[in-house]
């Protein structure tokens, strides 16, 4: 089950991701560099659920992950309301 999971996030995707969103590119504990990991995650096993729909291992580790997002975006919320706002719209998550 895991080897599919090890072809989609390289080491060099993650620095990439955390390049990007975080300080730099070893940056892989501020909030913004999770949330970004976590969503690149997300959108993978929702690609991968749309062509396995009885795939429910899958389906509660992408449960887990909206929940983990979740929760850093909650406690980004109330730490600092302008860095929240940056990452939501950097990343599309709300409508």
């Amino acid at each position: 089950m895991l080897t599919f999971m090890k072809e989609y996030l390289t080491a060099e995707k993650k620095q990439e991701i955390f390049g990007q969103y975080g300080k730099s590119n070893t940056d892989c504990g501020s909030p913004e560099s999770q949330v970004a990991l976590f969503s690149y995650r997300i959108a993978h096993l929702t690609n991968h659920l749309k062509s396995n729909k009885k795939d429910y291992n899958t389906q509660r580790a992408l449960l887990k992950l909206v929940g983990k997002r979740r929760r850093l975006l909650d406690y980004l919320k109330t730490a600092d309301i302008e860095r929240y706002r940056e990452i939501v719209k950097a990343l599309n998550l709300r409508k």
